[in-house]
């Protein structure tokens, strides 16, 4: 694979990729916890904090990969009677007004921060100052937001129709991840 086409992969994917470590984290710790508890009757004090954050973290990433899909829930119906390209438009300003959200979720969560960086407020068990853990709040905004200007440009300019995400054949998915299957 040349370079080129990994980074365009790679940053495509990037969501999914936080994703998938995010989840593997989390799992990995509760699993780590449950064998401490059962086996040697001990607790790890920082892992359901630090599972926790990862959990969260990984809701606000997955909302992104979704918005990449363009797989968020909309209510659709009662545009059927319309053209496809109006349908578009309808969808278009709906993400606009979404665009705007996202801006203003993006500017109150810095105020949030920079308030939380000036009066430290730190979690419980990790110690870690809580401002760092709301970083999620600005990083999933601002990815959501690219992610709906992009999938809106694949519509409205290039003509490109992203695909229902509840149409999707799963074996196809499949193989495009892990290769084909071995006959």
């Amino acid at each position: 694979m040349k370079a080129k086409e990994f980074s365009k992969q790679f940053f495509d994917n990037f969501e999914s990729y936080v994703c998938q470590f995010l989840l593997s984290l989390f799992v990995f710790i509760l699993f780590i916890q449950i064998i401490f508890r059962e086996v040697f009757s001990y607790t790890l004090t920082w892992g359901e904090e630090l599972a926790r954050f990862a959990f969260v973290w990984f809701v606000f990433f997955g909302a992104v990969v979704a918005a990449r899909l363009a797989a968020h829930n909309r209510v659709t119906f009662q545009f059927k009677k319309f053209s496809k390209k109006t349908q578009n438009y309808i969808e278009g300003f709906a993400d606009l007004i979404w665009l705007i959200f996202n801006g203003v979720m993006i500017w109150k969560s810095i105020f949030l921060i920079k308030s939380m960086m000036q009066f430290t407020y730190t979690s419980p068990t990790l110690g870690w100052n809580m401002a760092y853990v709301y970083l999620i709040f600005p990083i999933s905004f601002t990815l959501l937001s690219i992610r709906v200007i992009q999938v809106n440009y694949l519509k409205l300019v290039k003509g490109i129709d992203i695909r229902d995400p509840d149409k999707v054949d799963m074996e196809e998915e499949f193989e495009k991840i892990s290769g084909p299957k071995d006959a």
